[in-house]
């Protein structure tokens, strides 16, 4: 798949609308077309008419929705994928079906999604929300829909290895284009690798769930979504649930709160890289994925203070370069890395703690 090109500076977005409700369309429609950036080119009623249509019209955005007649949305987003690859903001139920159907629409390509029960409620902060989404999405860098994950590699700790947490954690942060790269990690990253990972991705409650189900199910590390009470653990992934912040008391041990959002998100990187950077002796890695804003540059400054390694996505490999180069102009990261390279980029510096520390 190709890089999308950047747009023209001053050309609108132009963007294809794709559901079978028309009121929805009829919201998108108003809600985008409200923005002076964005110029809705067409609006399809079900997948079939709306191949036909973006093959003519050539949007820079599609929305598009899950549950269709015809066509459904996951099968369209796959031969969109194939035949004429395009930025994709998928608009999902909050069903756990819909929500699931969400993770794998990430997987085939999609740059991010909105909730669909919200669209319709009016709330000037759901219309800026959606507005940014296909601005970020219509400037994307598609990433390849995610193969079959090959069978886990051969661990490469020696089986005596000291493997008290404490030595290293690892922890990781992601926003738009973020469950694609971070399956790329994760599955990645050597099954015998015994250390905590934790990861932070910008996601809404009730998607997190199916995010860290379907992550366990393709990669060598068990995952879960993080709940209260649970402990750093080696070989196991912790994944912060939607709707809340998580973080870590000084023996590694988990609590979500609903503080404020911080840089208007919640769960916010910064406030768990914060938390683990209080952890004795951690040895933190941290690694900073694609994703919109500037969330994980105070976290990542606070776990480079507390003696930690930081890693950032390079620009070439991000759907979106927000984070990692607030993180990279900053002055935080240590390493730089394209994303296929992310996981051995871990996997080396733990090698490295591990050794100084035996």
């Amino acid at each position: 798949m190709t890089l999308t090109p950047p747009l023209a500076s001053g050309k609108k977005i132009r963007a294809v609308l794709v559901d079978d409700s028309a009121t929805i369309r009829s919201v998108l429609r108003r809600k985008l077309e409200a923005d002076g950036s964005i110029e809705v080119v067409g609006t399809a009623s079900d997948g079939l008419e709306a191949l036909d249509l973006i093959a003519r019209a050539r949007p820079d955005v599609v929305t598009l929705d899950i549950e269709m007649p015809r066509l459904d949305g996951l099968s369209t987003l796959q031969r969109l994928m194939e035949t004429q690859p395009t930025p994709v903001v998928m608009v999902s139920g909050l069903t756990r079906e819909g929500a699931d159907a969400t993770i794998r629409a990430l997987e085939l390509g999609a740059v991010d999604f909105i909730e669909k029960p919200a669209l319709a409620t009016g709330v000037g902060a759901v219309a800026d929300d959606l507005i940014a989404k296909v601005r970020h999405a219509a400037r994307a860098r598609l990433q390849a829909p995610m193969v079959a994950p090959a069978a886990p590699r051969s661990p490469i700790f020696r089986p005596a290895f000291n493997e008290r947490w404490r030595k290293r954690i690892v922890v990781i942060g992601a926003s738009t284009g973020g469950p694609q790269a971070v399956r790329r990690v994760l599955t990645a990253l050597p099954a015998g690798m015994r250390v905590p990972v934790v990861v932070v991705q910008h996601m809404p409650a009730g998607f997190t769930r199916s995010l860290a189900d379907r992550l366990n199910d393709l990669g060598p590390l068990r995952v879960r979504e993080a709940e209260a009470g649970m402990a750093l653990t080696p070989g196991e992934v912790l994944l912060a649930p939607g709707g809340y912040h998580l973080v870590f008391d000084r023996q590694g041990v988990a609590s979500l709160t609903q503080e404020p959002p911080e840089m208007g998100v919640r769960p916010a990187i910064n406030v768990t890289m914060a938390s683990i950077a209080q952890i004795p002796m951690a040895n933190p890695v941290a690694v900073i994925l694609t994703g919109m804003g500037s969330d994980g540059t105070r976290g990542a400054g606070l776990i480079k203070q507390a003696g930690g390694y930081v890693i950032s996505e390079a620009e070439a490999t991000c759907v979106v370069y927000g984070m990692p180069r607030a993180v990279f102009e900053a002055g935080h990261s240590d390493e730089v890395l394209p994303l296929d390279a992310v996981a051995d980029g871990i996997a080396r510096q733990v090698r490295e703690i591990a050794a100084r520390s035996a």
